[in-house]
């Protein structure tokens, strides 16, 4: 059996080696941040990582996770209920709370665990999940492991949610779920739509704000903030310490008390992972510090997104429109994304090409993404690199024909 299923492996990688779509991890030689080095010594400006405000490795959060290690230590060694809680980590699920205007909040290793452990603990047969179809895989595998019936709605599609929700009529508890930003093509959930629908049809919901928490929104608060939905009740927010803030590991779920309550006693990612490293939680608590201060790096974060979607346009490239600093480059190619991205790595630029299954077929993509650490000049060179190789593959033409 083992030599059987070592044979198909080697089959199916052979299969994606020969259509062009293999998967090369380059390996990263430096700490994160815009200027990375790789393992042959290159180094390259970085327009793909999740370092949207730019603090992975800043030097204000450094010496905060240096602190950190001093005062709490490097590891917990167990899980929160037997001896894996110390302050700390009480400390940060109130401050998210209080950022995020929500009763209280829970962490998780990571995001994925958060929205993992939170629909089998709360919803069962009586219950109904809707979802829209472009939700992220966690969110997918979380409702897979409860017994709620399943509606899924067109991406963004309020007619069809709203016939979902008439379809759930009968349920216990209606549980509308969806992205706050939707990875792959940078463009928001209509939360002020859904939460209007919530409110008629007594539904909640959950939107998973990943893409959006410390930097969308005018305090950088994320959709919530930007849809004027930030503090309803009916609201519940899972969302990451991996991307925006500070770019490590760590989830959370931020709602109401009760909720969040029953969460620490029943979801299984919760009881069955160890504790947040401190290191993490304690820099996580600067951070969250920091962004209530000052809206300088979303800002700066928000004109860096303006300023290249406007030169990519203009030098005519086919861009998904939008304001979000995920911004596709459409190629729609699969083998010729993979091929245009390795070029751009030849030019000192690092992006990543995007095709089926991450994205649906015949919608591949390379996704640039800005962070509040690019210059002008980095983005200047950027967009030169994007030309050049893009009138060498003939993307111009194609984009503009």
């Amino acid at each position: 059996m083992s030599l059987r299923l070592r044979e198909w492996a080697a089959a199916q990688l052979e299969e994606i080696q020969a259509a062009g779509l293999y998967k090369n991890e380059y390996l990263v030689e430096s700490p994160q941040g815009v200027e990375i080095t790789l393992q042959d010594g290159r180094k390259v400006l970085n327009f793909c990582a999740n370092n949207y405000l730019g603090l992975a490795s800043h030097p204000r959060v450094l010496q905060a996770a240096y602190k950190a290690l001093d005062r709490w230590g490097y590891g917990m060694a167990s899980v929160r209920f037997i001896c894996g809680t110390q302050s700390a980590h009480k400390e940060l699920e109130a401050q998210i709370a209080r950022f995020l205007h929500c009763e209280d909040s829970i962490l998780y290793a990571a995001c994925f665990d958060a929205n993992g452990g939170f629909f089998e603990p709360l919803l069962g047969s009586d219950d109904a999940i809707i979802s829209d179809e472009l939700n992220h895989a966690s969110l997918i595998d979380g409702i897979r492991l409860c017994k709620a019936r399943r509606f899924i709605y067109k991406h963004a599609d309020m007619q069809e949610l709203e016939k979902r929700l008439q379809e759930a009529a009968s349920a216990r508890f209606r549980v509308i779920v969806t992205d706050g930003v939707f990875s792959m093509d940078g463009d928001y959930a209509p939360l002020n739509e859904i939460m209007r629908l919530a409110r008629q049809y007594d539904a909640i919901v959950i939107v998973d704000d990943s893409h959006a928490t410390g930097f969308v929104g005018r305090t950088g608060r994320g959709t919530p903030e930007k849809f004027g939905c930030l503090g309803d009740e009916r609201l519940i927010i899972t969302s990451t310490l991996g991307k925006a803030l500070g770019g490590a590991m760590g989830g959370f779920i931020a709602g109401l008390a009760p909720i969040i309550a029953l969460l620490r006693q029943r979801s299984r990612p919760y009881l069955f992972s160890n504790s947040l490293s401190p290191v993490i939680v304690a820099t996580a608590m600067e951070i969250f510090s920091w962004l209530s201060e000052t809206s300088e790096l979303r800002d700066r974060l928000e004109a860096n997104a303006r300023y290249f979607r406007s030169r990519m346009i203009e030098a005519g490239f086919d861009v998904k429109p939008g304001d979000h600093p995920i911004v596709p480059i459409m190629l729609y190619d699969a083998v010729l994304a993979h091929r245009m991205a390795e070029a751009l790595i030849q030019e000192g630029i690092y992006v990543v090409g995007f095709s089926y299954p991450v994205v649906p077929k015949g919608q591949a993509r390379i996704r640039v993404q800005l962070s509040a650490a690019h210059t002008k000049e980095h983005i200047d060179a950027a967009v030169e690199a994007f030309i050049r190789v893009g009138q060498k593959l003939g993307v111009l033409k194609r984009a503009v024909a």
